[in-house]
């Protein structure tokens, strides 16, 4: 899987379980602040996530604080495979 579509896996998966549009969905977008997630949606999104790209995300999810520092995280565990 490349960068871009790893990119574009995470931002569809975070704007589907936050009931959102693509394009409000930037690197910069800080999940709680920005993007009003709760620490449900979180849960939501990690689970998503380690489905969608069938890995084990740890405690350090607890890091995970931008839609950017989820596709980094993503993408350094995929390189890890």
């Amino acid at each position: 899987m490349t960068d871009d579509a790893i990119t574009l896996k995470v931002k569809e998966i975070i704007a589907d379980r936050l009931n959102r549009k693509l394009e409000e969905i930037t690197e910069e977008a800080n999940l709680r602040n920005t993007l009003n997630a709760d620490s449900l949606d979180q849960t939501e999104i990690i689970m998503a996530l380690e489905e969608e790209f069938r890995l084990e995300i740890d405690d350090d999810a607890n890091q995970i604080e931008t839609v950017g520092d989820a596709i980094r995280y993503i993408k350094e565990k995929m390189a890890d495979k």
